[in-house]
């Protein structure tokens, strides 16, 4: 999983000496179980989630860990690893990516220096269970209410507060910190904690969220609509990465902000045809009717290669990404039920149907501005977002990001937008972000975030390319010595002050106030 990837690769890369963690920062002491794991298969009363842990065995390794498995009224599936012998008091919940329905393997995020340590993790299926090589499976959402209800919103709640239960069962105590990382549906999830449940989490990574979530799949439709052949791709991204690479001031293989580029794919009228040409156009575009948009944003210039698996068919899926995401959202998923749905051919890019989807779907979305209570609890929130993301466009989250925050960094929160990077993972140089190392020194050690360092890396795993990523709306600037693959050679710059709020047919669903439990 997308996760694991990116911890294995961050902590093989990142160390830094004690001396530059602050003091409340470093390692607190381990702590021991206070009973055997094999004590933990039983039944746990937490209010409104009820659980039965089905199994519980210590499961040899670095670190060794007790591995509990169980179910959550009335059906979410988890796994928590609670380390034996290495646990500091810290819990980390990952998010669930896409339609969910698989408890995927949490990972622990060890070895990565002294600003962290081995933390319980967990994970949940969101509340419904699919088969692994199925995962645009969404037959379970077509009449069950209750299912919906805990993939949109329930299922990561009511893990934590189970987590929490039985860490303090098995180490004597609650976990001291407790923190939330995802990308995708997952930073959805974590926007969404943040908040309708505030106090669930000292720290919350929100990766490239899918906070907008009928409108997100109504995006997935229009860009399955537009593909354009592979071979045509290519000759594609060749074409805007020399018309637009530079623009940012380094030619250096990526696009650090796609909105420099103007690139008219007219230019290549004889290498596409003219019905490529307008799918192209359509795709930078976004959707929209009459002029009003039904998505705040489009495809990224200089994300064209990520198109190939996203937007096409792979022998792996069967379908393009987009289709399955979109095919199997609106046939059994974001209509109200019981109500006519709709299906990626059939479905209309109109205000109408905009809003039709949207009465079912505002209870998935994360889009209250209202974060008061998150941050007088105390939590810290992590924002970030790839400029090159093909499955969901990040002007979206600079328009939320303006309309929260007004476009600054906060004391209690930071946005990150990654250049040139893909969907969660990959990119043209760019391919691997994890800022939860950071998280953890802000909300443990007061070190508010001034910089995050992403990685590209080859295929065989070999570091390609570091560069600094500064918080929003900094940019990172060559200084004019040294290698450009080489973090220590770029300096914080002024950004380039674009116009990030947007005006579209989602407006009126951002929230002022609190959302209700």
């Amino acid at each position: 999983m997308w996760f694991r990837k990116l911890f294995l690769a961050f902590c093989a890369l990142v160390t830094v000496a004690a001396a530059t963690v602050p003091a409340a920062a470093r390692e607190p002491a381990e702590l021991r179980p206070v009973r055997s794991c094999a004590d933990l298969r039983r039944e746990f009363a937490v209010p409104h989630a009820r659980t039965e842990v089905t199994s519980a065995a210590v499961v040899a390794g670095a670190p060794e860990f007790c591995d509990v498995r169980g179910t959550i009224e009335p059906d979410i599936g988890f796994r928590l690893k609670l380390p034996t012998t290495t646990y500091r008091g810290r819990y980390v919940q990952y998010g669930c990516g896409g339609f969910c329905g698989v408890v995927a393997d949490p990972a622990f995020p060890q070895g990565c220096g002294p600003a962290f340590g081995d933390a319980a993790v967990a994970a949940t299926d969101d509340g419904h269970q699919v088969a692994p090589d199925n995962p645009f499976d969404t037959t379970w959402a077509r009449a069950d209410q209750q299912a919906r209800d805990d993939y949109f919103f329930r299922a990561p709640h009511v893990l934590g507060e189970v987590s929490k239960t039985i860490i303090a069962a098995f180490y004597g105590k609650a976990p001291k910190t407790s923190y939330f990382t995802g990308c995708s549906n997952g930073g959805r999830e974590a926007l969404l904690l943040a908040q309708r449940y505030p106090h669930d989490f000292d720290g919350i990574v929100a990766a490239a969220p899918a906070q907008y979530y009928g409108a997100l799949i109504g995006y997935q439709a229009w860009i399955a609509r537009n593909t354009i052949p592979n071979d045509k791709i290519l000759v594609l991204h060749a074409a805007v990465m020399a018309a637009c690479d530079g623009l940012d001031g380094l030619a250096d293989g990526q696009i650090d902000d796609p909105r420099l580029c103007a690139f008219d794919p007219a230019t290549l009228a004889g290498q596409l045809t003219d019905d490529e040409i307008a799918r192209v156009k359509r795709l930078y575009a976004g959707p929209a009717d009459r002029g009003i948009r039904l998505y705040p944003g489009g495809q990224a210039y200089g994300s064209e290669l990520s198109w190939t698996f996203w937007l096409n068919p792979t022998p792996e899926l069967g379908a393009g990404i987009a289709a399955g995401l979109a095919d199997n959202g609106l046939k059994h998923l974001v209509y109200p039920i019981g109500q006519p749905h709709s299906s990626l051919a059939a479905f209309e890019f109109t205000v109408r149907e905009f809003h039709r989807v949207a009465r079912e779907t505002v209870k998935a979305n994360a889009m209250s501005l209202d974060l008061r209570e998150f941050r007088r609890s105390g939590g810290k929130l992590v924002i970030w977002h790839g400029a090159g993301d093909q499955g969901i466009p990040f002007e979206g989250t600079l328009d939320y990001w303006q309309r929260l925050t007004g476009g600054r960094s906060q004391d209690w929160a930071r946005l990150f937008v990654v250049p040139s990077m893909w969907h969660c993972q990959g990119g043209d140089t760019l391919t691997e972000f994890e800022p939860l190392r950071e998280l953890v020194s802000w909300v443990e050690g007061g070190r508010a975030p001034d910089k995050v360092i992403a990685t590209g890396r080859a295929p065989d795993g070999t570091v390609t390319r570091t560069r600094p990523v500064f918080p929003y709306p900094l940019r990172a600037k060559y200084d004019g010595t040294g290698s450009i693959d080489d973090a220590a050679n770029f300096v914080a710059a002024p950004g380039f002050r674009f116009q990030d709020r947007i005006r579209w047919a989602g407006e009126g669903l951002y929230r002022s106030g609190p959302v209700a439990p």
